[in-house]
């Protein structure tokens, strides 16, 4: 009944490296211009970039992001368009909802950093439908639900959207596109071309490569409201000539079908779908059914693991990692946590426990066991993250400047929300950091690809592990770490495949957002339009491994700084003491068995620093000890489940390892 109700409506360095070594985890000596060809991994060429390197280079995007095309970001005041995104993105100032009569914006916001790539993702269901109801004199711009979305915006957001949240089996277009979506198709394909432009007009053409962008989509199901999202990234301008959405392909294993034939028609084509924040897929997104419900097979578990090398482990809604005590305790799971298990249970606040099957480690784990019994495992993923903002904003994570993000957190169409920009539940999002060559096309699209990624939760933290039996155990103490480490082991996201018995030693390396104003070490920031950062408090590998048919994990402390010193005082938020600019470490495991199928990956905290929320709260003057101070809107200053301060964190794409069979 509630459902149906819904509905409706990752040997510790003692000291920090010395500065020569400050270059962001890549080899100081190694960058090159693009008539280098020397490289010690697997590279495409030709190079186009001045700035190119054989080692790769850290590079920090956003590849979740909506315009005013989304019909949710639409509905809820958003007027930034594509191209409004990638400026903002490149580092320009936008104007955010509510609108003076005038058309003139309320609020203003800037990046301190530029970001170096983005994608634009819109809603791929509704495009016709928003450009058909805002187009007067389009076939369905006096259909009633056109004059509802115009004129009852917080009515039709609920219903539109129960076009997506219909069974897979029950999918329909909107009535106003007709029965076969031809009312809404042209304007499809004009939002589909704004998105194209947008892309190629931002795109730096130059071998300085300052920005790149990458055409991309969401294809937004989410049956019974379980979030199964995922968005579409295209590798170059060479694309099909309409999305495929919820609406023409409502599952998965169909979604990747159509979107590889496609690709195959059209040369220079490749593809790929990245899935959502899983906390909120009500268990459907590792249900590892097909679509007649049989379990899935080996073709299936073969075709999931090309069309998706990737998943989302943080967002705006919320962390995805991990549930605390599931499978195994780790209390640092327990971050940016919702206390919800669906989009709508979100949307609506009506808290329902989080299905710990929902949870990307235990994914991990029982891809594993999928392996052992299909041959292949279909979750092999690597990790990202991004926003999901629906203001067009794209990289807007800092705690210090959040102005909510819309969707399903709090809207601002005509004033702003009163107390808090968001809900207190939710979070900044996160940011994708990949090593490529160069900032281009390809060569991010390659280590998307390959799942040399990771993710963070906002702040700009670089951070690289490689693991093999043979890496050299002094890493930690050369400048040239990178290349020796490529040449001996596999990065993240990498598959070992050493044949011999012996056990892997992982190198695994972690440097501090610089931040901005801040001075190195903490201290306190000299403007409040600068983004300060924290030091690093911890670095760790998480193991996971099959063992007798039982998924198995721990958490291994490689290095750590300073973990009993206090945080961030929640009364000044001035940045923690401790912490170290980097964290560095070399481990060989000691209970590896060759037979057992496992996994790795690292994962970096920061020192304890303030939430948005208690940012916010400490400035609106809240007492939680004076009720008198906690006006409309602030109540979730005092809600005890969400901390003061929090552990700003990165994760990485695991290493695997297969047993040979």
């Amino acid at each position: 009944m509630k459902r149906a109700l819904l509905l409706a409506c990752l040997v510790a360095c003692g000291d920090d490296p010395p500065a020569s070594r400050d270059t962001d985890l890549a080899d100081a000596a190694d960058t090159t211009d693009a008539a280098d060809t020397t490289d010690v991994a697997d590279t495409e060429a030709p190079h186009r970039c001045l700035t190119w390197s054989a080692t790769r280079i850290p590079l920090f995007g956003d590849l979740h992001v909506h315009t005013r095309l989304s019909l949710d970001a639409n509905l809820q005041g958003t007027r930034l368009g594509p191209d409004d995104a990638y400026r903002f993105a490149k580092g320009e100032e936008v104007g955010l909802q509510p609108y003076r009569p005038d058309g003139t914006a309320l609020r203003h916001l800037r990046l301190t950093r530029p970001l170096d790539f983005a994608a634009v993702t819109d809603h791929a269901e509704f495009l016709g439908t928003v450009s058909a109801c805002e187009t007067p004199g389009t076939a369905a711009y006096d259909d009633p639900e056109c004059v509802m979305f115009r004129e009852e915006p917080d009515r039709a957001f609920g219903l539109l959207n129960l076009y997506v949240a219909a069974s897979q089996d029950a999918v329909a277009y909107p009535a106003l596109c007709g029965d076969d979506g031809a009312a809404c198709a042209p304007g499809t394909r004009a939002a589909w071309s704004t998105i194209r432009q947008a892309a190629a007009a931002a795109l730096d053409p130059s071998t300085a490569c300052t920005f790149t962008s990458f055409i991309a989509y969401e294809w937004s199901g989410n049956p019974g409201t379980a979030n199964l999202h995922r968005n579409v990234i295209f590798a170059s301008d060479a694309v099909p000539e309409a999305p495929i959405s919820y609406l023409e392909e409502p599952y998965p294993e169909g979604l990747w079908t159509r979107l590889r034939a496609a690709c195959d028609a059209l040369p220079g084509c490749d593809v790929l779908a990245i899935p959502h924040n899983s906390n909120l897929s009500s268990g459907l997104m590792f249900e590892a059914k097909k679509r007649d419900g049989s379990p899935i097979d080996r073709a299936f578990a073969e075709q999931q693991a090309a069309m998706e090398p990737l998943i989302e482990v943080m967002q705006h809604k919320g962390d995805s990692e991990c549930l605390p005590g599931t499978p195994t305790a780790d209390e640092l799971c327990g971050f940016e946590k919702l206390p919800y298990d669906s989009l709508s249970t979100a949307a609506l606040h009506i808290e329902v426990d989080p299905n710990p099957n929902d949870f990307i480690r235990d994914a991990l784990g029982r891809g594993l066991g999928m392996l052992e019994t299909l041959g292949v495992n279909p979750w092999r993923f690597g990790l990202v993250a991004s926003t999901d903002t629906h203001l067009g904003t794209p990289g807007a994570v800092a705690e210090t400047s959040y102005p909510g993000h819309g969707g399903a957190g709090a809207a601002a169409r005509e004033t702003l929300p009163s107390g808090l920009v968001d809900q207190v539940a939710f979070n900044p999002g996160g940011l994708v950091g990949v090593w490529a060559e160069e900032n281009s096309r390809p060569s991010i699209f390659a280590a998307l690809r390959r799942k040399e990624t990771w993710g963070t939760s906002g702040p700009r933290i670089t951070v690289r592990v490689f693991g093999g039996a043979d890496l050299p155990a002094d890493l930690c103490d050369t400048p040239d770490f990178a290349a020796r480490a490529y040449a001996a082991g596999v990065p993240m996201g990498g598959l070992l495949t050493d044949p011999s018995t012996r056990a892997p030693r992982f190198f695994a390396i972690a440097q501090r957002d610089p931040g901005t104003g801040a001075p190195r070490g903490g201290g306190p920031s000299p403007s409040d339009a600068d983004e300060p950062s924290a030091a690093l408090e911890r670095l760790q590998l998480v193991k996971g491994s099959f063992v007798g048919g039982t998924f198995k994990t721990e958490v291994i402390d490689l290095a750590s700084a300073d973990v009993d010193l206090p945080g961030a005082d929640p009364a000044t938020c001035a940045p923690p003491p401790g912490g170290r600019d980097r964290l560095c470490a070399t481990w060989t495991d000691p209970s590896f068995d060759r037979n057992a199928p496992a996994f790795w990956y690292v994962r970096v905290l920061e020192r304890p620093t303030c939430r948005w929320s208690t940012r916010q709260c400490l400035a609106a003057g809240v007492d939680c000890a004076r009720p008198e101070t906690v006006t409309d809107g602030f109540e979730g200053c005092c809600d005890s489940r969400y901390p003061k301060t929090i552990r700003e964190r990165a994760w990485t794409s695991p290493i695997w390892w297969e047993p040979q069979r």
